[in-house]
């Protein structure tokens, strides 16, 4: 038996922030977030709401009513940049809030690589229990770390969740192929300074923004154009396949520019890549499954596609991964 995808779930915030809104807070105009990001619209969480119940709404969505997949759940685990608080672990708060004491529960940090670094690691523990099931989630808030007056970032980011149940399919099915990559010299790329050891949250650090969310877009745009096809030709080599073989390209949605660009530098048809950052942005961690969630549900996936998951995020990091449908 092989590791497959099962089920999915997702959940966005009610509220839709607007590039309007974002004209409002920033001073740029709607024309020009819509012509230089491709995003019309994001979702932003309630104030007081928690990534854990973000992560809940999408992972009960994956479960449904398996119990079986319940019973045989080996571990799960949240993908997520913005986690509840330092410690315990998102996971073990979604764990109490799921009912399901006793079953294996960690985070994974790769900023927006998360959830294939956190379907990577899962596939892995997998293989040694391939009977068993478990639950990957990314889920993050960005709009709590949102500088409001910085058009370069809060023009892109919005809160979202979203989950599959991975467990047995048959063999020439499910996980073909994984391939991460990390670069720390250029984690100054993508950065929240504050809030941690090397610099506290304190007021000093309030006083300077050191606990917004901040990020060099030029050299992210040139590291994801320039990684993007090596993480890509390296996980197509693992599986055997090649880029004709792959019925859809599921990205990280980075934004709507940037996926263009990298389905042009790659030469993909642009219709074999769903696109979610126009009506939510850039959910972070959680945009993949909220991706691939949309996608199936707009045109189901068909048993055999190939389907290929690619993402880059801070760290900087990188990944790609295949799948088999089934």
């Amino acid at each position: 038996m092989q590791t497959g995808i099962l089920s999915m779930g997702g959940h966005v915030p009610d509220e839709v922030v607007d590039n309007t809104r974002i004209a409002q807070w920033t001073g740029a105009s709607a024309a020009w977030v819509e012509d230089r990001t491709g995003v019309l619209e994001r979702r932003y969480c309630a104030p007081g709401t928690t990534t854990s119940e973000l992560a809940r709404r999408a992972a009960a969505e994956a479960l449904g009513d398996l119990r079986q997949a319940r019973q045989d759940l080996h571990h799960m685990v949240v993908a997520t940049s913005t986690p509840d608080q330092p410690q315990p672990s998102t996971a073990a708060i979604l764990q109490d809030h799921l009912g399901l004491a006793g079953v294996a529960a960690f985070d994974i940090n790769a900023v927006c690589s998360g959830f294939l670094y956190g379907l990577a690691v899962s596939h892995s523990l997998l293989a040694r229990t391939p009977e068993r099931t478990a639950l990957v989630v990314g889920a993050d808030i960005y709009s709590t770390l949102m500088d409001r007056t910085d058009r370069r970032t809060v023009s892109l980011f919005g809160d979202g969740a979203g989950a599959v149940l991975l467990g047995p399919v048959p063999d020439g099915f499910g996980v073909r192929a994984v391939h991460l990559v990390a670069d720390g010299s250029r984690r100054e790329y993508v950065e929240v300074v504050a809030g941690g050891t090397r610099r506290p949250a304190d007021a000093a650090a309030r006083e300077d923004g050191a606990h917004y969310f901040r990020m060099r877009g030029r050299e992210v745009r040139e590291y994801a154009l320039r990684t993007f096809p090596k993480v890509i030709s390296e996980v197509l080599a693992e599986a055997g396949l090649r880029m004709e073989d792959i019925g859809r390209f599921v990205f990280h949605q980075a934004n709507t520019r940037l996926i263009e660009a990298c389905a042009e530098e790659l030469g993909i048809d642009r219709q074999l890549v769903p696109l979610t950052a126009p009506f939510l942005g850039n959910t972070a961690a959680a945009s993949i499954p909220l991706t691939l969630r949309h996608e199936h549900a707009r045109r189901p996936f068909q048993r055999g596609e190939h389907v290929l998951l690619a993402a880059v995020g801070g760290g900087m990091t990188a990944g790609a991964a295949i799948v088999t449908w089934y």
